[in-house]
């Protein structure tokens, strides 16, 4: 049986300084999962493995996955300074193991543990949640989540740029050094935050379901989240492949400052998190529908540069918009199980990328680009059909309290 404590919410928001710190803490947390994406051929080469460096990708991805099931439902428990400290500490041996790295295996298991240790960032979420004021509790979340956007985007740019400069092994040991300023600033600005739940460790990994029964809220938001990133990681999957070839033929430098422009749904996350009523069902259905119409509008001009410019800054926006949304009313539910709330999600959320990926890199393969498209469209055809049979039928545009 589950028990727990009353949960620690803050009636009056930290400053602006304070909520922008722990955005910068996000993005640069959540960077050291991406690092590697634009360093795989020269990692490959350099550890005698070419052409055998992308399953380094894919171990950080299940270290992140096993961090989702088996850490992050945990926090609800557990002090929350001291925990994103061990993990972040570890998250820093994991970084130095990737750079030290003399064999493909040991690199596959160090950058296992940084996806592992890097549901720290996830951690950062809820506790501005729980930082912030009930009034002000969007803005603060929205603001977190935009940084951990601009981690996400930028931390490609960077590590091309910086690979070419000092190596890769620098740029990992360059990570592990921002990471230990990340954990030290962290613990000066981060209040103690007791856990809020006294069940044992096994219940907390357990109560994922009971969530999912006990909330119909959370069941839609996981769904809507698990779509929109199928949609997202459809396009970021298979991109570079289209600029790389006929007509552009862009090289991998200016492919990955193409990638900054997503920054744009960095600022539409901030926007969002200033949406006083966010269970509105229009909102929701807005961002689907500039989800779909990204997709059109990259389909319908696929050989004109400005149209795929045009039409990754509307995705972003749609996808982030969706994104959003979701955390902010997943956040209300049950402010003792946050982190378990946010696990479940992120469950859904990483598996619709997976799948989202998976789906448009086939698409690439059958039918170049207008395949990917069509799988985009297909994903937000989804996301509106869900939208359409969870929402009341009287006022689908008023405020539905589940959506």
């Amino acid at each position: 049986m589950t028990t727990a404590t009353s949960p620690v919410t803050s009636t009056a928001t930290p400053p602006r300084s304070v909520v922008l710190l722990l955005s910068i803490a996000t993005g640069a947390i959540a960077a050291n999962l991406y690092y590697a994406q634009s360093l795989l051929d020269v990692i490959g080469h350099d550890l005698h493995a070419p052409g055998g460096a992308g399953v380094l990708v894919t171990g950080s991805q299940i270290g992140f996955a096993l961090g989702l099931i088996l850490i992050l439902p945990a926090a609800d428990r557990f002090e929350g300074r001291r925990l994103l400290t061990l993990l972040l500490g570890i998250d820093v041996l994991g970084l130095v193991g990737v750079a030290a790295s003399p064999s493909l295996g040991i690199a596959l298991a160090a950058f296992a543990v940084v996806g592992a240790a890097n549901v720290a960032a996830q951690l950062l979420v809820p506790a501005a949640a729980n930082l912030a004021s009930d009034a002000d509790r969007g803005q603060v979340v929205g603001t977190v989540i935009s940084g951990l956007l601009v981690g996400v985007l930028v931390s490609r740019t960077v590590s091309g740029v910086l690979g070419q400069l000092i190596g890769w092994r620098g740029v990992f040991l360059i990570a592990a050094g921002l990471t230990v300023v990340v954990l030290l600033a962290l613990r000066r600005i981060l209040p103690p935050q007791p856990g809020t739940s006294t069940a044992r460790y096994g219940s907390l990994l357990l109560s994922g379901p009971r969530l999912l029964r006990q909330h119909r809220t959370l069941r839609l938001r996981a769904v809507f989240g698990g779509l929109g990133f199928a949609a997202f990681s459809a396009f970021w999957a298979t991109v570079s492949l289209h600029l790389s070839g006929a007509p552009f033929h862009l090289g991998s430098s200016l492919i990955g400052l193409i990638a900054l422009l997503g920054a744009a749904g960095a600022i539409v996350a901030d926007l969002i998190g200033r949406i006083r009523h966010p269970e509105r069902s229009r909102h929701t259905l807005l961002a689907i529908l500039v989800t779909g119409a990204a997709f059109g509008l990259l389909s319908a001009g696929a050989d004109s540069r400005a149209a795929i410019l045009v039409g990754l800054v509307i995705l972003d926006m749609g996808v982030q918009g969706i994104h959003v949304l979701s955390q902010r009313q997943i956040y209300e539910l049950d402010e003792a199980a946050r982190s378990r709330i946010n696990s479940v999600y992120m469950t859904f959320y990483f598996v619709g990328g997976a799948v989202g990926s998976a789906a448009a890199t086939t698409a690439w393969t059958l039918d170049g680009w207008t395949g990917v498209c069509a799988v985009g469209t297909v994903i937000a055809a989804a996301a509106l059909v869900l939208w359409a049979v969870s929402t009341p039928r009287t006022g689908r545009l008023q405020r539905a309290e589940s959506l």
